[in-house]
């Protein structure tokens, strides 16, 4: 099995008053060549931002952006037309084809904790599109909930040949991972898990390429991107 550890002490962090964010690859003003994504997965950043604080109005384009809420309520508004609170247990996606501007504020009176995750896409320049899912995996544990990929199977339509499946795993469970495509890179959110031996914590991330099984060495939230290229 070709495999890869990525230590969450080896992510680039950013503190900026309201925003204490991790970046497990480069971006913005961190940069380190050995940490420039996974195939079309091209950032994971673990954000907590500040009450009454927040992301203010910024251009996209052709990026797929999911958003995963873990803590709190983040507020959006884009040039789409959409306003949108997502709370602890939704998902975003915003394809931002052509170019779309938008902002994410947390209105609340508590820490935001979320994280966003780009996919380049692989058509260009397409019209943009906003979707948002209620998909908790706390409330459906020891399974895998298929959140966004290129299917009708999928809650949320990616413009990539990619799935992108969540998981909370009880200690002591146990799931099959199914590596039918080039990359599988698994980033843990909580807890610790074991795949082939390995451990892998909170913030920690893990590559591989052959058929393996998750096991959760105590209570444990992970989310799987499954890649083509």
């Amino acid at each position: 099995m070709n495999t890869f550890l990525h230590r969450s002490e080896d992510r680039g962090h950013a503190q900026i008053g309201w925003l204490d964010s991790k970046h497990s690859f480069s971006f913005g003003s961190w940069y380190n060549p050995k940490y420039m994504g996974v195939g079309s997965l091209r950032v994971i950043n673990d954000d907590t931002i500040a009450a009454h604080n927040g992301f203010g109005t910024h251009p996209h384009d052709n990026m797929e952006i999911l958003t995963c809420v873990l803590q709190g309520t983040i507020s959006h508004k884009d040039t789409m037309g959409n306003e949108r609170h997502i709370h602890a247990g939704e998902w975003q996606l915003m394809s931002a084809g052509t170019g779309v501007q938008h902002s994410e504020i947390n209105n609340g009176d508590t820490p935001v904790h979320m994280l966003q995750i780009w996919v380049i896409p692989n058509v260009r320049d397409a019209e943009p599109n906003y979707q948002q899912v209620e998909r908790d995996p706390k409330k459906s544990p020891n399974e895998w909930l298929l959140i966004a990929g290129p299917h009708d199977d999928a809650l949320m339509h990616i413009r990539q040949d990619a799935e992108i499946k969540a998981a909370y795993l009880e200690k002591g469970h146990s799931l099959p991972v199914k590596a039918t495509q080039k990359f599988n890179y698994v980033h843990v959110i909580e807890g610790e898990i074991d795949i082939a031996g390995q451990l892998i914590k909170a913030g920690d991330a893990y590559l591989f390429d052959e058929d393996t099984t998750i096991n959760a060495n105590e209570n444990s939230q992970f989310i799987w991107f499954d890649l083509s290229n």
